[in-house]
């Protein structure tokens, strides 16, 4: 069986936060979904488990930090073209997310935009061109 990545967020309300990943191209599954959590699918191998405060809380004693004012985390889907790139954070932003709170990645093998989600959950998009990029040098590292 393939690896599989389960991203879990709290969300605040979390019809809007299903709706939301729908409006970007993510899949609810049902099977696991009730009125605390919504699972939904990117592909065989990544889901985001969408869960309430209170759902959330079950799983770690640490508090729940506000994803608008601080960052644990930083998620980054791939995308075929820059046209797609481009295609997801548009529908993100007309679903009610915030486009490019960080600043665009524009290299010649690599594009990359970004999107904040409702609840302040950021997300990067980026098309990579394989065979560009191992013709060029590592990128710099602080």
């Amino acid at each position: 069986m393939p690896k599989m990545i389960f991203v879990n967020l709290p969300v605040t309300d979390l019809r809007r936060a299903t709706a939301f990943y729908e409006a970007i191209g993510a899949v609810r599954n049902p099977q696991f979904c009730d009125d605390t959590a919504s699972c939904m699918v990117f592909s065989e191998a990544i889901y985001a488990m969408l869960m309430t405060h209170d759902k959330f809380r079950q799983f770690t004693p640490k508090p729940i930090a506000d994803a608008r004012t601080s960052n644990q985390a930083l998620f980054c889907l791939s995308a075929d073209s820059r046209a797609e790139v481009d295609d997801i954070v548009g529908k993100a932003e007309v679903a009610g997310g915030v486009a490019d709170p960080s600043p665009k990645e524009e290299f010649s093998f690599m594009y990359g935009r970004s999107f904040e989600d409702p609840d302040g959950h950021m997300w990067g998009v980026n098309w990579m061109d394989m065979a560009a990029a191992t013709t060029q040098p590592a990128m710099a590292t602080t």
